[in-house]
């Protein structure tokens, strides 16, 4: 038995590199012949998975988009069945065209969720390894409802907790204390606006960039407000968090529970918060998985061995 993907052109014969990857994951195997590609399978629904990951990968080479990670998560998804699911979910929408041109848009099944849950819901609550997008598309939908006037400004905040140090220790002024803690977000904002727009919002006091600490005794009206590395928050500092959210505040949480730099026995504040506000009407819960990760596919093999070996001692 077998199916065909037929009317190939010469460009399109990039899927040829990743039959290997089809033919091990799916149960197939698969022949050129001219201008066609015949999909050979004992069972039927392994045929017809192969079938459509084949013309998936022939749709994103034609589009200039198929890279070798792109390609894994096509040909995984067609392995699970929700193929399907991921071209029906807004595969070709850019949400926004940063100053040099370059779109931004979701890459993965996961990273579609997580978007449309910062458009639908007050409150997005995300946990995901290294390298799955999470601050950056969040910090990347706030700059969007920013430019739209939807709100007046951004607010961007995380926990100065790293590598055991606080801010105390650190030389110079409470903004010098705080860069190191905000880079990653600075970088994020820099490729979103620009370097110099960038820095003219945030002189002008329409971008705040502070340590979580900051935050108490607050009431954040008219904003998007991001919470970064929300693994680093204590239950306490999450409750404080979450109830400043004011008048027309969209907020967004996010962070990686395999990240947590607490002292021993401190409960941390994100996956308590995911628990207690599940089916919370105006918050939605996004758990990113290793296969939402689009940074070099090294990464995802370092999630994945680390998630597969115990650390307790």
């Amino acid at each position: 038995m077998e199916e065909v993907v037929g009317n190939l052109s010469s460009s399109d014969l990039l899927v040829v590199n990743y039959f290997d990857k089809v033919a091990e994951r799916l149960d197939v195997s698969l022949e050129l012949c001219g201008n066609s590609v015949v999909i050979h399978g004992e069972d039927g629904l392994s045929r017809l998975r192969g079938r459509s990951c084949i013309e998936a990968l022939i749709d994103f080479s034609r589009d200039n988009e198929l890279d070798p990670l792109l390609a894994d998560y096509v040909i995984h998804l067609a392995s699970i069945g929700k193929l399907e699911e991921f071209a029906k979910s807004g595969a070709d929408e850019i949400f926004y065209i940063t100053p040099n041109g370059r779109p931004i848009k979701a890459k993965t099944l996961g990273q579609r969720f997580y978007i449309d849950a910062l458009k639908r819901s007050e409150l997005v609550i995300c946990s995901g390894p290294a390298g799955c997008g999470k601050t950056f598309l969040g910090v990347a939908m706030a700059v969007k409802a920013f430019r739209n006037r939807e709100v007046s400004r951004i607010i961007l905040t995380r926990p100065a907790l790293e590598a055991g140090e606080r801010l105390g220790f650190l030389p110079g002024d409470i903004e010098e204390k705080v860069n190191p803690y905000m880079r990653p977000i600075y970088d994020a904002l820099g490729t979103l606006l620009g370097q110099e727009l960038f820095e003219r919002y945030y002189e002008k006091g329409l971008i705040e960039v502070s340590p979580l600490a900051f935050m108490r005794g607050r009431n954040l009206d008219d904003c998007f407000v991001l919470l970064d590395e929300a693994q680093n928050t204590t239950v306490e500092q999450m409750k404080m968090f979450l109830t400043r959210i004011g008048i027309n505040c969209r907020a967004c949480v996010c962070g990686d529970f395999t990240q947590i730099d607490l002292p021993r026995g401190v409960v941390s504040g994100l996956p308590d918060s995911m628990r207690v506000l599940a089916g919370i009407e105006g918050i939605s819960l996004i758990r990113l998985t290793g296969e939402d990760i689009v940074r070099n596919s090294l990464v995802q093999r370092i999630v994945n061995a680390y998630e597969g070996v115990s650390h307790e001692q």
